[in-house]
């Protein structure tokens, strides 16, 4: 893979600062995608039991990660990347959950951060040269939507940006920036100025040089613990080039919540997928001390095994149709996509809650227990944090009076 350097469009536009004599140069990978993946998802699945147990950052997957591209995949080919799809990275988030949830997870949040900047930033010279970098120098980016009173509600900012001349300001009390402090960057959202309304929101960029970060809430947890997701204020400076030149409301409908709810659907469909790996050895296994008959939890698995596969047919359906209606912002935008997306979101989190459950029950005593190959606490504990990620009830809420306008369906062709 060929990378190129890209120079200013003016002679007075302020890029993105340059921090690849310090870094690590990114060089080509070997082998193919899938090779790659599975090199990560190896080193994921090694070190996800002392990840959850010492609630600290997967770090041996994300040095793999860089080692093999893929923090940089989605960036188009003309900006030094692979033109990665959509539908690729939700495979790959499918994998690397399937390894660790919460490497699925970052991996996810990150990749949710690229495609709006992707989208929305191509054709600013600051942008063009930050995804450059990202593939040169295998940065990650971190996601701070979540704020202060405000908590999950992404389409709210309290905090404004500041603006001096050509320069800007930001301080806000995120109570969630996951991963924050292993990050090269953070993308987060704020208000457009002090005088503009919550609603009225603009998307910022801020690389590690920009910004600190001061600790004001913990993050213990019953799962996903790797994430690292605690609280800070956050103070960050930069040039105005570093707000993505589209309001957030457009980011927000045409690539934020389609890009999350399905990147996030495919790693909790990972983590349910590998709950039922450890469900499958061990039935397999107590069929053959059993001289070939199968244990009672076997009804368990193939029941949930069936919803597994209900599950990834929902993702890759909703996923279809994102991808045909990806440039027609007006289909984006429509009520009948929206509602389509957030429930995907809902219906995702709750059976692979559903599924993990089923393994645990097919696994019994055996998968109840902490010091065993086929334990399933940290797939369950993991999997229950998904209802709560931008939270079921908000979502059916705000998606209530529209549907109850809306006609049931008369017949399975309507």
């Amino acid at each position: 893979m060929t990378i190129t350097t890209m120079t200013a469009e003016a002679a007075d536009v302020r890029l993105a600062p340059d921090r690849s004599a310090t870094a690590v140069p990114f060089e080509a990978p070997y082998g193919d995608l899938e090779s790659r993946v599975m090199a990560v998802a190896t080193a994921a699945a090694d070190n996800a039991a002392a990840v959850d147990r010492d609630a600290r950052f997967p770090a041996e997957a994300f040095a793999a990660a860089r080692n093999q591209g893929l923090l940089g995949l989605m960036v188009p080919n003309d900006l030094g990347g692979e033109g990665a799809s959509v539908a690729d990275i939700v495979d790959i988030c499918y994998r690397l959950g399937r390894a660790c949830s919460a490497t699925g997870m970052i991996f996810a949040m990150h990749q949710v951060k690229v495609a709006c900047i992707i989208r929305h930033g191509i054709g600013s010279a600051w942008q063009e040269q930050l995804l450059r970098r990202l593939v040169r120098e295998q940065l990650l980016m971190a996601s701070s939507t979540t704020e202060g009173q405000a908590g999950g509600n992404i389409r709210s900012s309290e905090a404004p940006i500041a603006y001096d001349g050509t320069r800007i300001s930001l301080e806000r009390q995120a109570t969630v920036i996951s991963y924050g402090e292993h990050a090269d960057g953070i993308v987060t959202t704020a208000r457009r100025n002090a005088d503009a309304p919550a609603a009225d929101q603009v998307l910022a960029v801020f690389l590690k040089d920009d910004y600190t970060l001061e600790r004001i809430m913990p993050w213990d947890t019953l799962g996903m613990r790797g994430t690292c997701s605690l609280g800070f204020v956050l103070r960050a400076t930069g040039d105005r080039e570093q707000l993505l030149p589209v309001a957030y409301e457009k980011i927000h409908t045409q690539t934020m919540v389609p890009s999350a709810h399905l990147m996030w659907s495919g790693v909790w469909a990972g983590i349910a997928a590998g709950s039922l790996d450890c469900a499958q050895k061990l039935i397999r296994t107590q069929a053959r001390k059993s001289g070939g008959t199968l244990p009672s939890g076997a009804a368990h698995f193939v029941k949930a095994k069936s919803s597994l596969a209900t599950l990834r047919s929902l993702i890759a359906s909703t996923l279809r149709q994102y991808e045909a209606i990806a440039h027609d912002e007006a289909a984006l935008t429509a009520m009948e996509f929206q509602t389509r997306i957030a429930l995907t979101k809902v219906e995702a989190s709750e059976l692979a809650v559903t599924i993990v459950m089923g393994a645990l029950r097919a696994c019994g005593l055996t998968g109840y227990r902490n010091d065993g190959p086929s334990s399933v606490g940290r797939y369950l504990r993991d999997i229950l944090s998904s209802p709560l990620m931008i939270n079921n009830d908000r979502i059916l809420s705000n998606l209530a009076a529209a549907s109850l306008m809306a006609p049931v369906a008369t017949g399975l062709r309507d």
